[in-house]
């Protein structure tokens, strides 16, 4: 699961009475806090003391098998470390991979000097070290970890998230210094403004603080939402700005027809990562941020993650900017465009439009689809161009003959698709649904109309 973000005492405060509310208490509720680590999320499986499954968060339901990778990285234990307590059968623990500081600069150094492209920061490096194929490589990388928690705490003689995570420590696992018990909320944001003022004092990039109800009780009370537990949030750090200015707008069509403007950003580094795009989202929201052509704008990476323009710099105008306007009619198949009373998104309604299709086709093809491996975005994009793919059936009609005599694929890519694709014929009928696009359908909505099949 992910977690649900906060950005303020105020929405901290809101968070614990939502919690409260949802346990129908009026009483103190105990917290314990965490860095939270710019990494990559692994879940460990050991049984009778011995690692044997090791994996990445994936989609949140399959993750990917780095089980080889994983038993490289020093500070993972491969047999725990015998206690007075005997070892449960199966124990499932979950935490961080990551790269220090001076990792991050050693492995960059030992790449330049290769001649290899450097990583642009330490979670892409500590992503990309786990996902290679040779595990000596991995084993080169000098990756840490911090454990976070467990999968079945009901396998420990522990009440609290603070007891589990001391009991793991006994057992062989790195446990993050700077983890706090809370007694109380003001306990929790001064904690929070500690770990503000000290994070460049670390050796490792962490983008905020987790929060979470430390009875392991009460989180079991409080269960799950679709995507995220209520017991838990993270409060993140006031994301890192920069000033660049917006030289060109391209509007794109989705493939539910939504027009989307984005616009191309003069390139600027924001913390450590070179911002060249960000979505505009709509005519309204141009309108309410007052955006124009060649405007020097403030933007910053929403979440740490994704290109937002927060506001215009207006005494940076120089009289020469110029208004941004919506197309009437869609830049890709030209007819004309609509907007539903009510709704701020502007649609291209042509069902057999260019754009729409071939965003469907990469869809159904990639990860929030189908999932095939060796059809993500520029191979969908090549097989519609080559007129192989119009229609999501044509997918399970290509042949190794088509495939290898593309350019820049060959007889083992192609054996290797048309493997992915036959694999991907017996998933559960939700993840089909899904697939197909439709809008407002996902997996949620694709599972409960499969339910009475299930």
């Amino acid at each position: 699961l992910s977690l649900d973000n906060i950005f303020s005492d105020a929405e901290l405060v809101a968070f614990d009475e939502k919690v409260r509310r949802y346990l129908k208490t009026d009483a103190q509720l105990g917290y314990i806090t965490e860095p939270k680590l710019d990494g990559l999320a692994v879940e460990l499986v050991y049984r009778q003391g011995m690692l044997v499954v090791g994996s990445t968060r994936g989609d949140g339901v399959v993750g990917e098998d780095v089980t080889a990778q994983l038993k490289t990285v020093q500070s993972i234990p491969l047999r725990l470390r015998d206690t007075a307590d005997a070892l449960p059968e199966e124990l499932v623990v979950r935490g961080e991979v990551f790269l220090s500081g001076k990792g991050f600069l050693l492995l960059n150094q030992q790449r330049q000097e290769a001649g290899e492209p450097l990583f642009a920061n330490p979670r892409n490096a500590a992503a990309g070290s786990l996902r290679q194929l040779d595990p000596k490589i991995t084993a080169r990388r000098p990756l840490q970890f911090f454990i976070y928690g467990l999968a079945n705490p009901e396998v420990l003689p522990v009440a609290t998230q603070g007891e589990a995570l001391a009991q793991l420590g006994r057992l062989g696992f790195p446990v993050n210094p700077l983890v706090t018990v809370c007694a109380s909320l003001p306990a929790v944001e001064a904690q929070y403004q500690r770990l503000l003022a000290t994070r460049h004092e670390l050796d490792y990039e962490i983008d905020g603080m987790v929060v979470k109800v430390d009875s392991l009780g009460l989180q079991q009370r409080l269960g799950v939402t679709a995507r995220a537990p209520r017991w838990a949030a993270a409060w993140k750090f006031p994301a890192v700005q920069a000033t660049t200015v917006i030289e060109a707008v391209e509007f794109q069509v989705g493939r539910t027809g939504a027009v989307t403007p984005v616009a191309h950003l003069k390139p600027v580094d924001v913390n450590g990562v070179v911002v060249r795009r960000a979505t505009l989202h709509n005519q309204d929201e141009i309108a309410r941020k007052d955006l124009r052509l060649h405007d020097t704008v403030l933007i910053q990476r929403a979440g740490d993650v994704i290109p937002e323009i927060v506001k215009v710099i207006a005494e940076m105008r120089s009289g020469q900017e110029e208004p941004i306007l919506f197309p009437a009619n869609c830049p890709e198949c030209g007819q004309p465009l609509a907007q539903t009373p009510g709704e701020a998104v502007v649609r291209c309604v042509n069902a057999y439009c260019p754009a729409q299709r071939l965003q469907q086709m990469i869809h159904f093809a990639g990860k929030s689809g189908l999932d095939v491996e060796g059809l993500g975005k520029k191979n969908v994009e090549q097989l519609v161009r080559e007129g192989l793919v119009q229609t999501i059936p044509d997918f399970f009609r290509l042949n190794a003959e088509q495939l290898a005599s593309l350019d820049g694929w060959g007889e083992k890519s192609a054996h290797n698709v048309l493997t992915a694709i036959e694999q991907r014929k017996t998933l559960p009928l939700a993840q089909l649904i899904a697939a197909l696009g439709i809008r407002h359908v996902g997996e949620e909505i694709g599972r409960a109309s499969c339910r009475e099949r299930v």
